[in-house]
This record gives C-alpha cells, structure tokens and sequence, in this order.
C-alpha cells in the first residue's frame, strides 16, 4: 500500500546533473563557476567557532539582507534569504499558487519548475519560445487567458542563455495579472556592455519577484544560498507565514554575507568566465558547431551532423569529460556545456578535435 498523494504518485521528480565519485572528471554538466569563492569567504569560514552552533542562526538572516540591499540600492524589507534558490521557487508556489491552480513556464526552461507544479497539483501553461529562443509576443495574453497566478521567466535563459532585455521584462509585468518571477541564476555572467539591471521593477511593480543565487557567481554552489528581491507587500507572507524557521543556517549566513562584501573581487571572476566563453564559441564554432549566443556562464551548441550531439555526450563521458544532454524536444540534437577554467577547456576542445 502506498500512502503517497495520487498526484505525488503521477509525478517524476527533478533529474539533477551527473555528480561524479573520482577526482579525474572535467566537470562542466551543471553550471558551476570554475573559480573558488573569494579570501574573504575562506576568512569568514576559519573565524567561526564551533560553540557558535549551539544557538539558533537569525531567523530572516538580517546581517546578510543588510548587504543584499546596500548592494542593490533597496530596503531591506525587500530581501529574503532562502536556502538555495529552488526554495525561493518552492515558496513563491505554496505562497501564490492555491493546489490545482496553473501556472507558467517558457518552454524549454528549467526542469523544476514542472516538478514543483506536480508537487502542487498544478497543471502547467506552457509557452514555446521562438526559434531565437525569446518569448513570442501574446506570452502575457496566453498566460492571462489560462489564469495563470504564477510564471517563471528565467534570465538569462536557460538552456539556450539568451537574454531578456528590462524593457521587455517591464512590459511583461504591466501585462501579467499574476506573479512574474524573473529567475537570474545567471544574470552575473552578462556582459556589463548589456547595462541589465531589473531590480528597479521591483520597485515600480509589485507582482515582481527576482531570483538571485550565489552558487553560480560566487562559487558557493555547495552552501546553498539565494535571495529574493521583491516589493515589501510580495515578500512578506513569505517572510512572515510560508518560510520555514531558520530556513538559513549559520554557516551559510556568514559566508554569504562575506561573499557580498567581497563583490568586487567575485566580480573578477566572472570577466574570466565571460573572456573563456567567447573564446570556446569561436573555436566550437571553426569546427562547425551551431552556438547559440550566451550571456550565461554555458554554451548551449549543436553539434555537426557528423557527429549526432547523444553520441558526442556519451563519448565525452567515457573519456572524464561530463557535458549536459537533454532527451527533450528541441534541445535532443544540442549540448549544454558550461564554461570551465582555460586548461579544462583547452582539453574539451582537444578531444572534441579527436572525435570529430
């Protein structure tokens, strides 16, 4: 007998990236930064103490909100800490979304958006994008029309790492009738030529929500750590009723915390990742890969016919390099391959050269 909800049972759940066991993989499956996090984050973890464990960590992590706001030019009643960004995700649905209520996705997008609509019993709206990989133009009409109450919108897009410009976000916002969340796991990796910055709609509009995390561009995937930024009025049934109670540990305050402080030095970080990504599109594409434009830290590339993109993946991984297929539409003849250090990428591109 089984005691799972009906829906639970119907479900699949979130299929992350391969994590491997030896130490001999190039990894660039799942969108990590290359480089370490900063000194100041090293310092912060040498100075905690174990007795500091023994209490209870501030429950809405107010140190770190502090220096979220003063960095993005807002009040601290418009942050929130989250462990990760999948629970700001996972609170925006269980806060504004009622159980079989829809809501919205690009389509393709990030897989756990789906995942987290089954666990609600929602059904799912979902909006190709164009073949440029943007969205068409009656996005807000068709997710008005379905009575979509929550669409996530993710910027720079992901697979593909297109991006969104503020004046087509803002027009989504004025249109949409429910929440838009603006997912920017990537948005450190734009070039600062594109002068992105949505974080001003949250100030204008008060169905906006932004996802910022600090696994991708702060090298603290392992911490677990993102913020939201959003109106006062949006964010506080979150803060104050559907937030878990010290949904952020101590450990991952501090370092979080420190990681702000430090931005400019994790900023410098991200020039790195964003010179290697120009360089491994132009040399993926002398060898004949289609590659899409990216502002994100992966290269989402078709291979050429030659070479179909599942053999490429599996031959890849036999010899320690781990890139990212999707069995999907769309996406079943491309691979998503997230940026590494120049030597990974050097031996990437080497044994692409042998395969081909």
């Amino acid at each position: 007998m089984s005691y799972e909800r009906a829906n639970i049972q119907r479900m699949q759940g979130y299929t992350a990236g391969e994590q491997p066991r030896g130490r001999d993989v190039i990894k660039l499956n799942t969108n990590e930064n290359p480089y370490p996090a900063t000194e100041a984050v090293a310092r912060a973890l040498a100075d905690i103490r174990v007795e500091q464990l023994r209490r209870y960590p501030p429950p809405l992590a107010n140190e770190f909100r502090a220096e979220a706001a003063a960095l993005h030019g807002v009040g601290e009643e418009q942050i929130i800490a989250v462990n990760g960004g999948d629970e700001l995700l996972r609170l925006a649905v269980t806060t504004f979304v009622g159980p079989g209520e829809p809501l919205g996705v690009a389509e393709p997008s990030y897989s756990l958006y789906p995942v987290l609509a089954d666990i609600n019993d929602s059904p799912v709206i979902r909006v190709p994008l164009d073949d440029a990989w943007q969205l068409p133009d009656d996005f807000a009409a068709r997710m008005n029309s379905a009575g979509v109450r929550l669409c996530f919108v993710v910027n720079p897009h992901a697979p593909s790492g297109t991006l969104l410009p503020v004046s087509q976000l803002d027009g989504l916002a004025q249109s949409l009738d429910g929440v838009l969340l603006i997912d920017e796991a990537y948005v450190d990796f734009v070039d600062p030529a594109h002068e992105y910055d949505a974080v001003a709609l949250t100030k204008r509009f008060d169905n906006v929500l932004i996802l910022r995390t600090l696994s991708k561009g702060y090298s603290l995937a392992g911490l677990r750590f993102a913020y939201g930024i959003g109106s006062p009025a949006l964010l506080e049934p979150m803060l104050y009723k559907t937030r878990d109670s010290y949904n952020t540990d101590f450990i991952a305050q501090k370092l979080a915390t420190a990681a702000l402080q430090d931005h400019a030095e994790a900023a410098r970080g991200w020039t790195a990742v964003r010179q290697e990504r120009a360089r491994l599109a132009r040399e993926l594409v002398s060898l004949g890969f289609a590659c899409e434009p990216s502002q994100s830290n992966f290269l989402l590339v078709q291979p050429p016919v030659s070479l179909p993109a599942r053999e490429l993946y599996e031959r890849l991984r036999s010899l320690g390099i781990l890139v990212r297929h999707f069995d999907q539409d769309r996406l079943r003849d491309r691979l998503r391959i997230t940026i590494g250090t120049a030597e990974e990428n050097a031996q990437l591109l080497e044994r692409i050269r042998e395969q081909l």
